[in-house]
């Protein structure tokens, strides 16, 4: 079939421009990263794999985005198109604003001078964030009519679970479980991390998809008995890491990526139980 272009003022409209900022900065972001890394304790750490995958994967989907939109291929790609964007733009601006606080850390507690290359680095990681937080309040003030699923308030606090989750994995390595004396509870808590993040990518995947009517159960109970489950294990975790914290015995000490990880699991079960009340807001309306 012929290939059909957009017109040249698609290119000028608001979420064009901030998608064109977006890949902007952030191939900006991994180029200067990738002239200034020569510390292989930086290259070799969790923060820069999550960064560095952060910013290139971003930048990858954003390109294909903006290529498909402008190529009007829509209708050929097997997703939600009034999903997709949205998901990945607050996917992108979370993970982005992560890294953009993770990677200087990471490159002061590396390096002994620090490159000039790398603290312009982490002002383009900023500036790709504020990108992509951009492109998200665009598309919030679309009209009902434009937006789908995952611009609502139930699909950002399901994309904030996956990202909380994905920081939660960056921070759990080595260190850490010789940090909190790995245990029973320990690895009960990363099968916590695991199964709610399988969980909530699974129902992301479904919306994008758009495979709710195919589901042999109504959709919205599965999201209830999703939340509810989600929530119960989440409370464990919680007490698990509230109490290693509180204990000097359990934890030798309270390294950054111990406290984040109890923070980010403090932030990820209020999210789940704010999602678990709007399921059970749509279950009472439809019933």
């Amino acid at each position: 079939m012929p290939v059909i272009l957009g017109e040249i003022n698609m290119l000028t409209t608001p979420q064009a421009l901030v998608r064109i900022l977006e890949l902007l900065f952030g191939c900006t972001t991994f180029s200067l990263v990738s002239l200034a890394s020569n510390n292989e304790t930086i290259i070799k750490s969790n923060t820069y794999t999550f960064c560095m995958f952060t910013w290139c994967f971003f930048f990858i989907l954003t390109a294909l985005i903006f290529l498909v939109e402008f190529v009007q291929f829509q209708s050929l790609v097997p997703v939600s198109w009034k999903n997709l964007p949205i998901t990945m733009a607050l996917l992108g601006a979370l993970m982005t604003l992560m890294a953009s606080i993770g990677f200087p850390y990471c490159a002061i507690k590396h390096e002994a001078s620090i490159d000039p290359r790398l603290v312009a680095a982490s002002i383009f990681s900023c500036l790709t964030f504020l990108a992509y937080a951009a492109e998200v309040c665009i598309t919030k003030v679309r009209n009902v009519e434009q937006r789908g699923y995952m611009a609502t308030t139930p699909g950002f606090l399901k994309v904030f679970e996956v990202f909380g989750a994905c920081v939660v994995f960056v921070t759990l390595d080595s260190d850490v479980v010789g940090t909190c004396k790995a245990g029973p509870l320990f690895w009960w808590c990363v099968a916590v991390y695991c199964s709610c993040f399988l969980m909530s990518l699974c129902t992301i995947g479904v919306m994008l998809g758009e495979c709710t009517g195919r589901c042999p159960v109504p959709f919205d109970r599965i999201l209830a008995g999703f939340g509810s489950l989600c929530v119960l294990m989440y409370i464990t975790a919680v007490g698990y890491w509230v109490w290693a914290l509180v204990h000097p015995d359990r934890c030798k000490q309270h390294t950054w990526k111990v406290i984040t990880t109890t923070v980010m699991t403090c932030l990820n079960l209020l999210a789940y139980t704010v999602d678990l009340a709007f399921s059970f807001k749509l279950l009472y309306y439809r019933a």
